[in-house]
């Protein structure tokens, strides 16, 4: 029998080289399988070998190294679940990711898939929107909103069609978990998406994937192929429900993250935001009842219904039940996804799981929730990782982004980066957001210049962006930008004409290269 290899098929491992270092183990006669990613980005192409029923690790992996894995001689990680980034991990929603073909049913089935469908079939609708709201699991694409109470608002809404709308639009710097679990378990995602449709009484389904994900785009395609060839999706495991999905393709704006925005761009149309009311649970996608939940939402559907609510809801803290898939990045040493239970703290997060910088400085400041999320100095490490705990210290989780940065960080020159990437990324649709970014840059570079006075004011344009933007792409923009200011006023308060002047200059380049394209 040859040898049984697996070689992630993750967009991050074959960034690395992980295509050529299949194909040089194919060619040497092993038996290669393409998995996902286990989520330890810093090793990849993480390299798996089968030795006597124990998977053992190689990392990073190369096309020289393939010939010494082959024959025993090459240093390995020992077994890859023991390595401790992944063992101290709570895996839930990431159980199968890294472990199984994405693209085997069969494998899918033999790891616990399907487990939660088959009991669904057997609930009410009722039923299942309760079991979704026992386990408290909340959205996990940003906004935290109990996934239940969104799915009862669209089962009792009165219409004679329904979506399901998976927002596979991740755009937030520094996170990665809604591709890893597309390009590694796709069939979580589409049982998730079905099982909502049963809860709410939806039949047709729809993944809104950024364009920037082509490896996503492929697997998801496939994936609902061999979904419908299993009975999967149509009619559902046989049963009396229709359910069925598609993919469609956004051209990645930013603000097509935000629901309204996004349906808009799902229905053919400019992706702008829509006032609210109505919501999109009762007037979304074609004007019809819709729920609207990111990928990690509606993939953790599964393990709710597999494992049970109360299970689920075992882990966490609070009011923040269930686990999270944490993304690391940014100047770190280890960095990956690191599934874990609310409530730990975010220095063991960067220190002992992300092995502090990867340039070996200190920590300066760590940066939560994509783009637009605050700032934490390392006065503030000891927050638990939760979304009540968080928000008291002037945080969002968002996306459960985790960006790191050493102490040659700028963090004058960071909060410009927020407004700025406001102001490209608008939809345009409010003041205070189309405005107020464009007004917000121009006064950081005052402040840059050394004009102090400027402050106040833009003080004063953060709480206007924070209470009068219509998204939250507006009303977030002030958490980098004040959090900055409050955590490091220091580096707010001296002159750094020659820097900003070079700054102003780009932004203008910028702004006339946009007008003549216009």
């Amino acid at each position: 029998m040859s040898l049984k290899v697996w070689v992630p098929l993750d967009a991050a491992a074959k960034a690395m080289g992980a295509d050529a270092v299949a194909a040089a183990f194919e060619a040497a006669g092993a038996q290669v399988v393409r998995n996902g990613s286990r989520g330890m980005i810093w090793l990849e192409p993480l390299v798996e070998v089968e030795r006597d029923g124990v998977r053992v690790g190689y990392g990073p992996a190369s096309v020289a190294m393939v010939g010494a894995i082959i024959d025993g001689s090459a240093d390995s990680l020992g077994p890859v679940e023991d390595i401790p980034f992944y063992a101290k991990q709570n895996r839930l929603t990431f159980q199968r990711c890294g472990v199984i073909d994405p693209l085997s049913m069969a494998d899918y089935e033999a790891h616990g898939g399907l487990t939660g469908l088959r009991r669904a079939i057997g609930m009410s609708a009722e039923e299942i929107v309760t079991e979704v709201t026992d386990s408290g699991l909340r959205g996990r694409g940003g906004a935290g909103f109990p996934t239940g109470i969104k799915w009862e608002t669209v089962r009792r809404a009165d219409a004679g069609q329904k979506y399901i709308v998976c927002n596979a639009d991740e755009g937030d710097s520094g996170t990665f978990a809604d591709r890893m679990i597309m390009e590694g378990d796709p069939f979580c995602l589409i049982e998730g998406m079905v099982i909502a449709g049963l809860g709410v009484g939806a039949t047709k389904g729809y993944i809104y994937l950024r364009s920037e994900y082509p490896d996503a785009i492929d697997v998801m395609e496939a994936a609902i192929i061999i979904a419908k060839e299993n009975n999967l999706l149509g009619r559902v495991l046989h049963s009396s429900h229709e359910f069925d999905i598609e993919v469609r393709v956004g051209a990645g704006a930013y603000v097509c993250g935000e629901e309204t925005s996004l349906l808009n761009s799902l229905e053919g149309k400019r992706g702008v935001v829509r006032a609210k009311p109505p919501l999109p649970a009762l007037e979304g996608f074609l004007g019809r009842p819709t729920v609207v939940n990111n990928v990690i939402s509606l993939a953790t559907v599964p393990v709710v219904f597999e494992k049970g609510a109360e299970h689920y809801a075992s882990f966490g803290l609070g009011r923040s039940k269930g686990t999270m898939p944490i993304q690391i990045a940014g100047n770190v040493a280890r960095g990956g996804l690191f599934e874990t239970a609310f409530g730990m703290p975010l220095g063991e997060l960067v220190n002992d799981i992300g092995g502090g910088t990867a340039s070996g400085r200190p920590v300066k400041a760590v940066q939560v929730g994509g783009p637009l999320g605050a700032y934490f100095a390392p006065e503030k490490f000891d927050t638990p990782f939760a979304y009540e705990t968080f928000d008291g210290e002037g945080g969002l989780i968002g996306h459960a982004g985790v960006v790191i940065f050493d102490d040659t960080a700028d963090m004058l020159g960071l909060a410009r980066f927020a407004m700025e990437f406001c102001a490209i990324e608008s939809c345009g649709k409010c003041t205070p957001c189309r405005i107020g970014a464009r007004r917000g840059v121009e006064t950081i570079d005052r402040i840059g210049e050394g004009d102090v006075s400027a402050i106040p004011l833009l003080v004063d344009l953060c709480e206007t962006m924070k209470d009068g933007s219509l998204c939250a792409l507006g009303g977030f923009t002030p958490f980098p930008v004040m959090s900055a200011l409050e955590q490091f006023p220091e580096e707010f308060a001296g002159a750094r004409e020659e820097e900003f002047a070079g700054a102003r200059e780009a932004g203008a380049r910028e702004a006339g290269a946009r007008e003549a394209a216009e």
